[in-house]
């Protein structure tokens, strides 16, 4: 990210499809079309692990540091392969068009994978899969068995599991692994069809000169498979019940402070593990994407641990990070480390000079220059460092439109002096504006700003756990606002060769 390029911000579930929910079907290569029309450099998406209803389907809460979210499968793929019929793909439910319909989505993608098994065991294992299969056996196999004794369970959280299933290593364990035999397969087989699908649409992006900016919750949740697998690396009791939870203090996006639903990790066992897990799961990150965004990079300095038991964020307290130790090991395994840091909200001395240290490119949310409760001239773009992204604003973040429907008069004054003049219409191109004009290499808009979209169109509200995570992209001709964007694009000098 040393040369001038722009990207936008859109999640796979918000693209264009008739199954309910965004896939990896041919709404997502239509839309790397439009960034492509766009002269866009980057596509950047939210994290691809599987996701759970009981934490509302956030993406932010990782049930796998390796697995992807096979929601994302596209069922019109599946009958190309002839896994599917035509008839069975168009025989669908009504979804809505504006929202994703969890549940619903996961009742009808269920019965068709089921199908799609049945036909695959029937046409005997193909190489590829074979040879996915011993590629990943290090969390294949402990994903797939821990997933099918969770249904099994009829999704009962880990910390409540019978003692017997709670260790991996049980007899029972073993037992069960060959009762659940087909559960196990399938979900094995529906990892295969996640990562061969996402493979084929990031080689199409990449051939058409865009580049894939992911990210991975910095926590895992508490009820993940590598808690299961690992619980020497994190803070958990026999039961695999964390005593602590991760979380993050007071700050603009939340006067009470988070609750992350997940366990933080036991910095001690990773060192004496040499931090392997971590190295495996850049390793999979790197072979997933491009560039890889850490969410809450201050976890990696230094994490805010809160009492299980405890309503909010305020009552925690930092514990330390073996920082140096951790990045000198990634980098002898991963010398370019391609990555930016989420450096938002109550970030300390640590953090910046960790960054410093490493070259690691941070956030500029333009949007946080004009809000009043989150006010900071660094946003501004005349501020920005050459290594840094621009951002209009984030998945935490209202709409630019949103913002500016919503701001008293100071901050309306505030963007006015700004920009030089008054603005009543299209507030939302304005930032995009500053955003490609910054010094910072790279900039990246939100699809929402893109499309004016307003309030009701955020992705999430930080704070509140449901109706978050739903929002996609109305079905429309997309030709006048990459045209657009195309001509800001290059205008700013960040339009792809």
């Amino acid at each position: 990210m040393k040369k001038r390029g722009s990207g936008i911000l859109c999640h796979i579930t918000s693209l264009p499809s008739p199954f309910g929910i965004g896939d990896f079907g041919a709404g997502a290569y239509e839309f790397a079309d439009f960034l492509s029309e766009a002269k866009q450099s980057y596509w950047q998406i939210l994290p691809l692990n599987p996701t759970n209803k009981r934490y509302f389907d956030s993406p932010f809460s990782s049930l796998s540091s390796c697995a992807g979210n096979t929601a994302l499968i596209s069922p019109q793929l599946l009958a190309a392969e002839g896994l599917l019929t035509q008839m069975e793909v168009e025989d669908h439910p009504h979804f809505p068009e504006r929202r994703v319909d969890y549940p619903a989505v996961s009742r009808f993608k269920r019965q068709l994978f089921q199908r799609a098994h049945i036909r695959f065991q029937k046409g005997g294992v193909p190489e590829d899969y074979a040879r996915f299969c011993r590629g990943n056996s290090m969390w294949l196999e402990d994903h797939a068995l821990f997933t099918a004794i969770s249904d099994h369970l009829g999704n009962l959280p880990l910390a409540e599991w019978p003692q017997e299933l709670s260790n991996r290593s049980s007899e029972k364990v073993q037992l069960l692994r060959e009762e659940l035999w087909d559960e196990v397969e399938r979900e094995k087989f529906l990892q295969y069809l996640f990562f061969k699908q996402w493979h084929l649409l990031k080689n199409y992006c990449n051939g058409k000169g865009i580049r894939i900016i992911g990210e991975f919750p910095m926590f895992m949740n508490y009820d993940a498979v590598d808690i299961w697998a690992n619980p020497e690396l994190f803070k958990v009791d026999e039961q695999k019940k964390p005593y602590l939870l991760a979380g993050s203090p007071a700050d603009a996006f939340s006067a009470e402070g988070q609750l992350f639903n997940c366990a933080v990790y036991d910095w001690d066992g990773l060192r004496r593990n040499g931090f392997n897990w971590w190295i495996r799961r850049f390793h999979y990150l790197f072979r997933q994407y491009d560039f890889v965004r850490i969410d809450h990079f201050q976890g990696l300095t230094s994490c805010w641990e809160v009492p299980v038991g405890e309503q909010n964020g305020l009552r925690g307290n930092w514990q330390k990070v073996p920082t140096q130790e951790f990045f000198n090991t990634m980098l002898q395994h991963y010398p370019l480390f391609p990555v930016i840091a989420e450096d938002l909200g109550t970030i300390g001395a640590d953090v910046r000079e960790t960054m410093a240290r490493y070259a690691i490119p941070g956030m500029k949310v333009i949007l946080f220059g004009f809000q009043k409760e989150a006010r900071e001239r660094s946003y501004l773009p005349h501020l920005h460092p050459l290594n840094s992204v621009a951002y209009t604003g984030t998945h935490d973040t209202d709409t630019v439109t949103g913002w500016y429907q919503g701001a008293g008069d100071e901050e309306r004054l505030e963007l006015y002096r700004y920009l030089g003049r008054r603005v009543e219409n299209g507030v939302n191109w304005e930032l995009i504006r500053l955003a490609l004009m910054s010094v910072a290499h790279t900039a990246v808009i939100q699809m929402q700003d893109v499309l004016g979209a307003g309030e009701e169109s955020r992705m999430n509200r930080p704070g509140k756990a449901e109706g978050n995570w739903e929002w996609r992209i109305p079905t429309a001709d997309l030709g006048e606002v990459a045209s657009r964007l195309s001509e800001m694009t290059a205008c700013y000098g960040r339009a792809q060769d």
